[in-house]
């Protein structure tokens, strides 16, 4: 074996170390983390569910101001509330409607699965007007008329006559049966949406009234009346007979086959919320399956 210089030795055995000290960098080298690429799962979001609240114009007032509906729900059986054919006379009965549908909106739990409510907060939009109107003092009855003069309450297809009665006074029933566009409207909202039961609020009697036509009450009707005034605390009236009526929509209403009720408030003033909100909910209950 030759001999080696003490500088080869000394190259060589820092030859020997580097080896030694590379071997054990490779030994101990992790394998490098690669990135994650894989694509996420997709997000399926659930389909959203169906409306349950709608707000839409059904029609136009004589001064073409909207008359609109409130709808709640999403069931088979349809059930009809209206406040307002009198416009600013019976005021409260406005606020009633748009109390209730105040309700429904925050809770609309409140409606049965199997019930659609519609609620028309002011069928006679120009009489309310003129009842907002402070700047002017208007009659009674140019609250309660429409822009035409006419008491929409007696232009309906239920024994229309061109005049009619309210309290003692001559009223104008139009120039025909539905010449009114707020009861046109009123009209073809019935038929498309063909309501099992309907109730008007007005004022001011505290009673709950049932309707009829040319054949009598509706058998129906009798059960409507009473599940709204005992549930209100209001009394109940079969047939209106105070003076004659000719042309009331819940009078045309029995006459194509639908129960109708006049809820008449105990004051102009107050909208007697928990009589009328337990009446509806008396309503709701009797058509829920």
């Amino acid at each position: 074996m030759p001999e080696f210089t003490q500088a080869q030795k000394a190259l060589l055995l820092l030859l020997v170390v580097l080896f030694a000290v590379g071997g054990f960098f490779l030994l101990n080298q992790t394998e490098p983390t690669t990135e994650n690429n894989t694509p996420e799962e997709p997000v399926i979001s659930e389909p959203a569910p169906p409306a349950t609240s709608t707000q839409s114009q059904i029609g136009t007032s004589v001064e073409g101001r909207a008359i609109e509906s409130f709808t709640f729900g999403t069931g088979s059986t349809s059930l009809l509330f209206v406040g307002g054919v009198h416009g600013g006379y019976e005021a409260n009965s406005v606020r009633l409607a748009e109390a209730m549908i105040d309700e429904f909106q925050k809770k609309p739990e409140l409606v049965p699965a199997n019930v659609t409510v519609h609620i028309i907060p002011v069928l006679n939009p120009d009489g309310y007007a003129r009842h907002l109107d402070s700047a002017t003092d208007y009659t009674d009855g140019q609250k309660r008329f429409n822009a035409n003069g006419v008491d929409l309450n007696r232009n309906f297809g239920c024994k229309w006559a061109p005049q009619s009665t309210w309290r003692g006074q001559t009223v104008s029933a139009g120039t025909a049966a539905f010449s009114e566009p707020e009861a046109q409207a009123l009209r073809q909202y019935v038929r498309d949406t063909s309501p099992k039961a309907a109730v008007f609020w007005h004022s001011v009697a505290n009673n709950v009234y049932a309707s009829e036509c040319e054949n009598g009450i509706l058998p129906q009707t009798l059960t409507l009346m009473n599940a709204y005034a005992d549930a209100g605390n209001y009394g109940k009236v079969e047939k209106f007979d105070a003076y004659p009526i000719t042309g009331d929509v819940e009078g045309w209403l029995a006459s194509i086959g639908i129960p109708a009720i006049t809820v008449e408030l105990e004051t102009r003033d107050s909208i007697e919320w928990t009589r009328n909100f337990a009446g509806t909910q008396a309503v709701l209950q009797m058509y829920t399956q």
